[in-house]
């Protein structure tokens, strides 16, 4: 395939330039002015952006066990939907990816999918946060990361254990910070959105504490550690504090906290529901400052579907948090945080993908000769309406917002996998 007329944006190096892309077997090949070959199919993006294919460090495609709310199939498709061509699927399926046998049928099945699916494997047997699983195996055996993801790790030692191997194993750690002792009812902030709903809530604090004692773990197991789905601006603070002592600290910020605060969920009731919750104005907007000054290097969407029949339990604490992200995250950074002057495009782009690619060790997020054909193709200024979704699964709070910024063309190992005319 010849890619013509690009404008590549290429993060990890900074630059953006018009340019020809052209691919063979997967694979940049060159970049440049380029004339057509006998029989190469043509792909002209006069006036589109072309950049890496975007890397979301943590989805949930809830299979094995729950593949009535998403499978690697369809999560795969709403992937590529969403301009992603990368993704890390989450240890709590049903069984947990505790050991190399669900480790690797995962991965045999999702090799066949048209996007990259990685897969990171729990930190602890059973999720139960009571022993560690045997890490070295299944980095072998070709986990990219662990997590416990959706459960703490309460147990500060066995989490500084886990911590050490992951360092040794040179791999990352990502960590669910809600302390269960202070929460009432999960999912929704414990303030004006609890008050308002007659509830007990969850506070900040349940975050803050687990996040000050992982900032200082990660600081002396010298650990890539990940705070997943960072929500509370003290732990922004908490975050920064730890990079500048030296600590290998990571954050993810999902496209809701940076969007939403707690009165969606007044307004939109379960589809705005998820864990960590939606909290204040306050918190959303120094989420946003340490997306501008580097806290947060990660952008990550927590795409957890969910069954209608599930978000519609009343009351509302009877229904699952989360919502599904993968197809509206670019638009929301480009909305949210871009045509407000908050990130660059290219800084956007970093956090999308070139950050995510290099702290996980994938292939991905650059655009150079030899390396991987993976790109999204978008324009930034396109107006659209989230009204149909390629995930089983349709809670989210966005359905019916305008956003700015439309995935045009996915392309993934050089295969157009997503083109929007086709819808």
């Amino acid at each position: 395939m010849l890619i013509k007329n690009g404008i590549l944006m290429n993060p990890r190096k900074n630059e953006i330039k018009k340019a020809d892309i052209r691919i063979t077997d997967g694979i940049i090949r060159e970049i440049g002015s380029l004339r057509p070959q006998t029989g190469e199919e043509v792909l002209d993006i006069e006036g589109l952006i072309l950049a890496p294919g975007l890397v979301d460090t943590h989805v949930h495609f809830r299979d094995p066990g729950f593949t009535y709310k998403e499978d690697l199939h369809t999560g795969a498709l709403s992937a590529a939907r969403g301009g992603f061509t990368s993704v890390i699927c989450m240890a709590n399926t049903s069984p947990a990816v505790d050991c190399v046998p669900v480790l690797q049928d995962i991965l045999k099945r999702a090799s066949g999918e048209n996007i990259h699916i990685y897969q990171a494997a729990s930190v602890s047997l059973g999720l139960k946060g009571e022993a560690l699983t045997p890490m070295e195996e299944l980095k072998a055996a070709g986990a990219c990361g662990f997590t416990d993801d959706g459960i703490p790790l309460r147990d500060a030692k066995l989490c500084y254990e886990a911590m050490k191997k992951a360092a040794a194993l040179d791999v990352p750690i990502s960590l669910h910070e809600e302390d269960p002792s202070f929460i009432c009812d999960n999912g929704i902030n414990q303030g004006a959105a609890s008050q308002a709903l007659g509830i007990g809530g969850s506070p900040s604090l349940a975050e803050e504490v687990l996040v000050a004692r992982d900032c200082m773990l990660a600081l002396h197991s010298g650990a890539h550690t990940v705070i997943q789905h960072i929500s509370s601006g003290n732990s922004v603070a908490l975050v920064r504090t730890a990079k500048a002592l030296g600590a290998k600290i990571h954050a993810e910020a999902t496209p809701h906290h940076f969007t939403l605060t707690e009165d969606a969920v007044v307004i939109h009731g379960s589809l705005a529901k998820m864990n960590p919750p939606l909290r204040t104005e306050a918190d959303r907007m120094a989420i946003i400052e340490g997306l501008k000054d580097g806290t947060i290097d990660l952008i990550a969407t927590d795409h957890a579907p969910h069954s209608a029949e599930e978000k519609a339990r009343q009351p509302i604490t009877r229904a699952p948090s989360g919502i599904i992200g993968l197809e509206t995250a670019f638009a929301l950074g480009v909305t949210s945080l871009v045509k407000p002057g908050h990130l660059t495009l290219m800084q956007l782009l970093e956090k999308m993908s070139s950050n995510p690619a290099e702290l996980y060790h994938l292939p991905g997020g650059v655009i150079e000769v030899n390396a991987p054909a993976d790109f999204v193709v978008f324009n930034a200024d396109e107006k659209w309406i989230p009204e149909k979704f390629a995930s089983k699964s349709r809670n989210t709070p966005f359905i019916g917002m305008e956003l700015e910024g439309k995935v045009l063309y996915t392309i993934c190992r050089g295969n157009i996998v997503y083109n929007s005319s086709n819808e």
